[in-house]
């Protein structure tokens, strides 16, 4: 892989930033227009798995522009107000900033909030929805019975927020909840991710690989997911190394090379994106 600029998928991404550090609309299920073809979630998922940092001048000022967010009354996040828009933009604006900057102050304060919520949730070891509501109540607004993705944390967001704010007796108990749970991780994967996906050359066991990366944040990942290792060993090929197809070309996750022409190219970026997750989980 060819690092940052020199990529030419990140040159294109840069060329669509706005003056004001955004890509237009924020959100991934915001509609992308011909000359807006993607969103600053989009983006900046793209540019991270690309390898990009906060010392890249486009990130820099893509942070500058969530902080900037941060503070309005009323977030750009979304077009519709409803009474929870401002905690769900927040927690959005919060979760890509720390994928970035960990820490970050502003995104600390969103953060904070969370860390208490799921505390609350988990003070016995064992999750409580009614607890969950209450602490969650308490820090931002009456909960809505149909808000979706504040109404359960096993969501991207609250998920990619917490890493490293957790205490260990609650990361882990939180963790054993999170694997079999039916939804699976939403914006992320659909299925319960302590089930492993059954064919390795697939859509979907790049999303799962997915849901391993977002997991692997946290101190008890290679205590819980052990299992993912091994069965990403026992996929590698007679080389050593790994080849998901090119099924698995997304635009987001792969490629990460220039150009999939060559499967040599293919394999290089699978065995790049295995062995760091690998590494993690260590």
């Amino acid at each position: 892989m060819t690092n940052r600029y020199d990529n030419k998928w990140v040159q294109q991404i840069v060329d669509f930033q706005h003056e004001d550090g955004s890509w237009g609309y924020f959100h991934t299920l915001s509609q992308p227009t011909k000359a807006q073809p993607m969103t600053t979630e989009q983006a900046l998922r793209r540019l991270r798995i690309l390898g990009l940092t906060k010392d890249d001048e486009p990130i820099a000022r893509a942070i500058a522009y969530m902080e900037q967010t941060l503070k309005q009354p009323f977030p750009t996040v979304f077009h519709e107000k409803k009474h929870d828009s401002k905690t769900y933009g927040d927690l959005m604006l919060a979760t890509w900033i720390r994928l970035f900057d960990p820490n970050n102050e502003a995104a600390l304060v969103i953060a904070n909030k969370w860390v208490k919520i799921i505390t609350s949730a988990f003070q016995d070891g064992i999750y409580s929805n009614e607890r969950y509501i209450s602490a969650y109540e308490a820090e931002f607004v009456k909960l809505n019975p149909k808000a979706g993705c504040l109404a359960d944390f096993v969501v991207f967001y609250q998920l990619a927020l917490l890493p490293g704010l957790l205490s260990p007796e609650v990361e882990s108990a939180m963790l054993d909840y999170v694997l079999p749970h039916k939804r699976g991780i939403v914006y992320i994967y659909n299925s319960p991710v302590n089930v492993l996906p059954e064919v390795f050359a697939s859509k979907k066991a790049s999303w799962y690989l997915s849901a391993m990366e977002l997991l692997a944040a946290y101190d008890f990942a290679p205590k819980k997911l052990g299992f993912v290792v091994n069965w990403l060993l026992d996929n590698r090929d007679v080389d050593g190394m790994w080849d998901m197809g090119a099924v698995v070309k997304d635009g987001i996750h792969f490629p990460l090379s220039d150009s999939w022409r060559k499967p040599e190219d293919r394999k290089r970026d699978c065995t790049e994106r295995i062995t760091k997750l690998i590494e993690r989980l260590a």
